[in-house]
């Protein structure tokens, strides 16, 4: 049933996408990476739709409006970098497990298996896949989770304007710490292969 008002085209593009596995791929291969700098647009998931276009933020808010369309609530988790961009997550409990479906230019910074008992577990895993051009590992904190319902009054899954409520806000809330502050100084540079690695796939 059509809760959202989604045409029924868009609501049959929903209904293929029926596992988090199916959402992951949609995300990663019927929608280009937007290369837009995130200042110029943050479009609804109808937008997304449309357009066949994203960058990490709407890719998280397209990859939350797709698993509520399971009946997940749509969460979204953000990880917070130094030197680095923001990522943002859509994220899930299955078995009482977390797990995690992603838009990214760098490989190792999508999908994750809800194999993770804690929201920390997720967010460290993907620490070691979180580095800028320079080779630093940058992901520092995480927030909490934030349930788009609390949006529903924007219309965020269906507007035709640009979200920014949303995004402004994950700048609002508070976020967690990864790793002690003496520990940044002890880490290391990304090796060759695990670089080379995340830039599979890389749209320039």
């Amino acid at each position: 049933m059509n809760l959202y008002s989604f045409t029924p085209a868009e609501f049959a593009v929903f209904r293929r996408l029926g596992t988090p596995e199916k959402i992951q791929r949609f995300l990663d291969f019927d929608l280009a990476y937007n290369k837009e700098p995130n200042g110029l647009t943050c479009r609804s998931p109808r937008r997304v739709l449309r357009d066949r276009t994203a960058h990490c933020m709407e890719g998280a808010l397209f990859g939350a409006a797709a698993l509520r369309m399971l009946g997940h609530p749509p969460l979204l988790l953000d990880l917070e970098a130094v030197h680095d961009d923001d990522h943002v997550l859509a994220i899930y409990r299955s078995r009482g497990h977390w797990g995690a479906v992603a838009k990214s230019n760098y490989s190792g910074l999508r999908y994750r298996e809800p194999v993770y008992r804690t929201l920390r577990e997720l967010a460290l895993s993907y620490f070691e896949h979180y580095y800028n051009l320079k080779r630093q590992k940058t992901l520092r904190r995480y927030s909490r989770p934030v349930n788009l319902r609390r949006f529903d009054r924007i219309d965020w899954m269906t507007a035709e304007e640009d979200v920014w409520t949303i995004p402004e806000y994950l700048t609002t809330i508070s976020h967690t710490s990864l790793l002690p502050k003496r520990f940044e100084r002890m880490l290391g540079r990304v090796d060759d292969r695990l670089f080379a690695a995340g830039l599979v796939g890389l749209v320039k």
